[in-house]
C-alpha cells in the first residue's frame, strides 16, 4: 500500500512539473512573438522618422498612425501651384494628423496655407495662430505672421516676426536680410530696426555687415549705423569701411565725409589724415591711408611708418588716400628713409581728380640721402574737382633688388 501511494505521488509531481514547464515555454513564446511585433513597429517607426524629410510618402506608408509623419506628408501635397484636388487631399490628411497628434504644427500650418490660398482668411488666421501657439519654428507660420503684420501696417509687429524667424530658421539671413536691407530705406522701418538691433539679437551683426556690402543705396545704411552708434551699438570696422566706400562709389561723397567725420571728431577736410601713420587700422576707409598690394608690390603700415617693396621693372600705385580738398593751393611735405634709386626710377606722389581721373600734378621723391630724406612740393585743386586721390606711385626700377624704402611722415595742407 505504501508503495502505491509513493508511485501515485511521483506521478502527480511529474505532471505538475510538466505542466509548469509547458506554461513557461508558452510564456516565453508569447514574449518572443510580442517582441517581434513590437520590434517590427519600432523598426517601421524608426525608418519612417529617418526618411520623412526626403520621402514623406514612404514614411506615411510605414507609420500611418504617426500624426507628425502624416502632417509632413500632407504638407508635401499642397502649395500655391497645387490643384484643388491635391489641396483637398492635403487638408484631409492634415486634419487626420491633428486628430492623431494635436501638437503636429506642420498640419496646422498646412491647413492655414490652404485656407489662405483659397481666400478663407479668417480660417487661415485660426490655423496659423494655433500653429504659432504650438511652435515658433515653423517656417510657413512665420511667413504668414510677417505678411499678416505687414498687411496691418504693423511695422514693429513685422520686425518682431522677422526676429523670431531669423532666430529659428537656418537660412534666415539668406532669405530675410535682402528684404530688411531694402525696407531700411523707409524711415519708419529704419527706426524699428534700430529699436530691434539695440537689443543685440544674435543675427544683428550679420545683418549690419550684410547691409554695408549689399550694393544698395548706402545712405539709408549710413543713417541706420549712425542711429545705432548713438544708441551705443558698436559697428564693426569692416562695416564702417564698407559703407563709406559704398557712399563714395555711389557719388555721395558729402555723406561719406559726414559719416567719417562722425567717427573722427575734429577732422579737417582741408588736410590729409594721419601724417605720421599712427592709425594702424586693419580696416581703413578710403579717407585713411590704404596700402596697395598688387602685381608683386608689397606695402604695409605699421609702427608709425609705411614700408614698401617693389620688384624690378614693376610700377604702380603703392599707397593712396581720398581727399575732399576745397579749391586752392596745397603743400605736400614728408620724410623718407632707405630710398636709393636712379633718378628715372624714383617714386612720386600724384594728386588725381577723382571725377575725371585727370592728374593735377606730381611731386617727385628724391633719394633719402638728399636733404636728409625730406621733400616738399605743391598741388593746385581747381573748382571743378571736388574729389581727389593722393597716391604714391612706383616707377619701374632696373636695380637688382627693385625699389624699397619707407615714409614716416607725409602731409598735405593748404599752402601758406
Amino acid at each position: 500500500m505504501a508503495r502505491r501511494r509513493s508511485s501515485s505521488g511521483s506521478t502527480q509531481s511529474r505532471y505538475f512539473v510538466l505542466r509548469r514547464s509547458l506554461w513557461n515555454w508558452a510564456m516565453r513564446a508569447g514574449l518572443a512573438i510580442a517582441a517581434v511585433v513590437i520590434g517590427g513597429y519600432g523598426t517601421a517607426f524608426s525608418i519612417g522618422q529617418a526618411v520623412v524629410s526626403v520621402n514623406p510618402t514612404l514614411a506615411h506608408r510605414l507609420v500611418p498612425y504617426d500624426g507628425r509623419t502624416t502632417a509632413v506628408y500632407a504638407a508635401s501635397l499642397t502649395g500655391p501651384e497645387a490643384s484643388a484636388a491635391a489641396r483637398a487631399q492635403a487638408d484631409a490628411l492634415a486634419s487626420r494628423a491633428l486628430r492623431q497628434d494635436p501638437t503636429a504644427v506642420v498640419a496646422a500650418s498646412t491647413l492655414g496655407l490652404d485656407a489662405m490660398i483659397e481666400g478663407r482668411k479668417a480660417i487661415a488666421r485660426q490655423y496659423f495662430t494655433y500653429a504659432q501657439i504650438l511652435s515658433r519654428r515653423d517656417f510657413k507660420t512665420q511667413l504668414w505672421a510677417i505678411e499678416n503684420a505687414v498687411g496691418r501696417g504693423d511695422v514693429r509687429g513685422a520686425l518682431d516676426q522677422y526676429d523670431i524667424a531669423l532666430r529659428t530658421t537656418a537660412r534666415g539671413g539668406e532669405l530675410f536680410f535682402p528684404i530688411l536691407a531694402s525696407a531700411n530705406a523707409t524711415p519708419e522701418v529704419r527706426a524699428g530696426l534700430i529699436h530691434k538691433l539695440v537689443t543685440r539679437p544674435p543675427w544683428g551683426e550679420g545683418f549690419i555687415n550684410y547691409l554695408a556690402g549689399s550694393g544698395l543705396d548706402a545712405r539709408p545704411a549710413a543713417a541706420l549705423f549712425m542711429g545705432l552708434r548713438r544708441a551705443g551699438v558698436v559697428i564693426s570696422p569692416v562695416a564702417q569701411a564698407d559703407v563709406i566706400e559704398a557712399l563714395i562709389n555711389g557719388g555721395f561723397t558729402e555723406d561719406a565725409w559726414a559719416y567719417y567725420a562722425s567717427l573722427h571728431p575734429g577732422v579737417d577736410r582741408g588736410h590729409s589724415r594721419d601724417p605720421h601713420f599712427a592709425a594702424n587700422t586693419d580696416q581703413p576707409t578710403p579717407f585713411d591711408w590704404v596700402a596697395v598690394n598688387t602685381d608683386g608690390i608689397s606695402t604695409s603700415i605699421q609702427g608709425g611708418a609705411v614700408d614698401f617693396t617693389v620688384p624690378a621693372s614693376v610700377s604702380g600705385a603703392m599707397l593712396r588716400q581720398v581727399q575732399l580738398l576745397p579749391p586752392g593751393a596745397y603743400r605736400l611735405s614728408g620724410h623718407s628713409l632707405g630710398i636709393v634709386q636712379e633718378a628715372e626710377a624714383l617714386p612720386y606722389w600724384t594728386l588725381i581728380c577723382g571725377s575725371t581721373g585727370r592728374e593735377l600734378d606730381r611731386v617727385d621723391v628724391p633719394n633719402s640721402a638728399t636733404g636728409s630724406g625730406r621733400f616738399v612740393g605743391g598741388f593746385k585743386v581747381p573748382a571743378n574737382c571736388p574729389v581727389q586721390v593722393l597716391t604714391l606711385i612706383a616707377r619701374p626700377s632696373e636695380a637688382t633688388g627693385g625699389l624699397s624704402g619707407q615714409f614716416d611722415t607725409v602731409e598735405l595742407v593748404p599752402a601758406r
